[in-house]
């Protein structure tokens, strides 16, 4: 069982490091990070399921995934209250729209402050279950 949370996680921590690595870059490509700090945060939220052995469909929406977290531990709400949801956008309309949106530099480094904060958030909640 311990397993396969730490298999998101690997995933988690690969759309991190690309992000961290692109921003550093002369002229980033703010889509690409802001996509994978959502796919970041998706995947640490789902590995928290996934460690609790909480069922959940295939859907990007953070919204639905937050919300099932929620039944486990209301302090998820927080995640909500930080709008976390809000990064849905990134993987879902900036992909596959009509009008490519490129975001902000500065949006995209709060995109990319979410996506610590979602991280130390779930981390802090696995280990306080004996998760290493």
């Amino acid at each position: 069982m311990k397993e396969e949370p730490k298999k998101w996680i690997r995933k988690a921590e690969s759309d991190l490091k690309v992000s961290r690595d692109e921003i550093e870059t002369e002229d980033p490509a703010t889509d690409a990070i802001c996509f994978h700090c959502q796919q970041c945060i998706e995947k640490y939220l789902k590995a928290y399921l996934v460690f609790f052995q909480k069922s959940f469909r295939k859907t990007h929406n953070l919204a639905e995934i937050i919300d099932l977290c929620k039944e486990i531990d209301e302090d998820f709400i927080h995640l909500k209250e930080l709008g976390v949801h809000e990064l849905t956008i990134y993987a879902t309309e900036i992909r596959y729209t009509e009008h490519f949106y490129m975001p902000s530099l500065e949006e995209t480094k709060e995109a990319m402050e979410l996506a610590e904060r979602v991280k130390r958030f779930v981390i802090e909640r696995l280990e306080s279950e004996g998760f290493e």
